[in-house]
């Protein structure tokens, strides 16, 4: 039978970074009968795979869901590739665009990978909804949707104010939250954690658990993570993101651009450090003595996170080197490409290399005049380079990207 620590101790590890206990009292109970049993709570929480990768924004909860694996407890991440064809209407002023499976089930392959940077993988189960929703006949889905009203569904802030701006709203977005909430159902969940932006499905998803005999969920939520700008909500659609799986030194220069006001929102919520590490870091950073220097520290730490305390090291010495002394860094990665003419267009030149994800992105590059070739920085998108076999090119993108390029023989 596992032994579980006292619940005051657990809820105090659990409180770190979380907006709401929906309620805590029914926390407590929960905890209290998970003692007394030895069985361990299930600790849901889903994810839509909308993008490829996951980014810090998303690590905020699995952080939460760590502690609860820690404290004994037994994790459910939910996939969602069903409702990722609806697209959550959580925070969205307009209906999401809709991905194919096939994009969803392509997207959902880094997701498995990277969830584990952070969970257990012995101590986690993963749970696409596909599982049931597939077999789904309409006389069930229809037994769902009789469940709520469209009043009550307007209750919902997000789309409360887009029915009252004459914004459209999909009738399928109005199964987004019974969805959610049946998952609760299909795997017997006794928490959910989600962001604030998630409370109506998390509240919808205990009346859809009494509706089908089960003792209701507790929710969890979160505040929601701003962006590296300061301002929005992190995410790569927006380009204010810091991802799980970037190189080390792209995630340390990220962390150090965040503005001063955001460090105490990151060391809660990104950091992983709780009990007094996290006081230290909090009082630190409320002194106000060495802003720079804690935010060092947190860019190391969550870089140690995700790819190790050598690579957070590294790191840090790059970032010294060269953003601080404005030096080139000691490697530099070097591609040879085939020339296509006489000369190489730098807008196809850096998307065809990756440092920029499209020709108007790079565009947009040269004209903010974040792009400089052998130390020349560039202001006219239509340079060009000449295609001379042997000719090299060291190409600096913004502060951290940088590229040597050959060009290759011609054939």
């Amino acid at each position: 039978m596992t032994s579980f620590r006292p619940v005051d101790e657990q809820i105090e590890e659990l409180r770190p970074g979380l907006e709401e206990i929906l309620t805590e009292e029914e926390l407590r109970e929960k905890l209290e009968r998970s003692r007394a049993t030895g069985r361990p709570l299930r600790v849901k929480q889903g994810f839509d795979p909308t993008a490829p990768d996951i980014h810090l924004g998303h690590t905020v909860g699995l952080r939460i869901l760590e502690r609860f694996q820690r404290l004994g407890h037994r994790i459910v991440v939910i996939v969602g590739d069903y409702t990722a064809m609806v697209g959550d209407p959580s925070g969205r002023r307009e209906t999401r665009p809709r991905l194919t499976r096939e994009e969803i089930l392509e997207n959902a392959k880094t997701y498995q990978e990277q969830f584990f940077r952070v969970l257990d993988r012995e101590r986690t189960e993963i749970r696409f909804n596909g599982e049931w929703f597939a077999e789904m006949g309409l006389q069930e889905i229809l037994e769902l949707t009789s469940r709520f009203t469209v009043a009550r569904m307007l209750e919902r802030d997000d789309f409360e104010k887009r029915h009252a701006a004459g914004i459209p709203i999909g009738l399928h977005e109005f199964l987004y939250p019974l969805m959610q909430g049946y998952d609760s159902v299909k795997i017997e969940a006794d928490v959910e954690i989600g962001a604030t932006e998630q409370t109506f499905n998390l509240l919808a998803a205990r009346s859809i658990q009494r509706d089908h005999g089960q003792e209701p969920q507790v929710a969890l939520t979160y505040p929601v993570l701003p962006g590296l700008d300061g301002e929005r909500r992190m995410s790569k659609s927006l380009g204010n993101y810091v991802g799980v799986a970037e190189p080390p030194e792209e995630m340390f220069g990220k962390i150090m651009s965040i503005p001063d006001g955001l460090m105490a929102t990151y060391v809660r919520q990104v950091s992983g450090w709780t009990g007094e590490p996290l006081r230290t870091a909090l009082a630190g950073i409320g002194g106000g003595g060495d802003p720079m220097g804690w935010k060092s520290r947190l860019a190391a730490r969550v870089v140690e996170l995700y790819h190790g305390e050598e690579a957070a090291a590294e790191a840090r010495a790059h970032f010294d080197r060269v953003i601080r002394r404005k030096e080139d860094p000691e490697e530099i990665p070097e591609r040879e490409v085939d020339p296509w003419g006489e000369s190489l267009a730098l807008t196809r030149l850096l998307e065809e290399t990756g440092l920029a994800p499209s020709r108007s992105e790079g565009r947009r590059l040269i004209e903010g005049g974040g792009v400089t070739v052998n130390g020349v920085r560039i202001a006219d998108p239509r340079a060009e380079l000449a295609a001379e076999p042997g000719r090299v090119y060291q190409i600096k993108v913004g502060k951290r990207r940088f590229l040597r390029i050959r060009v290759a023989s011609k054939t």
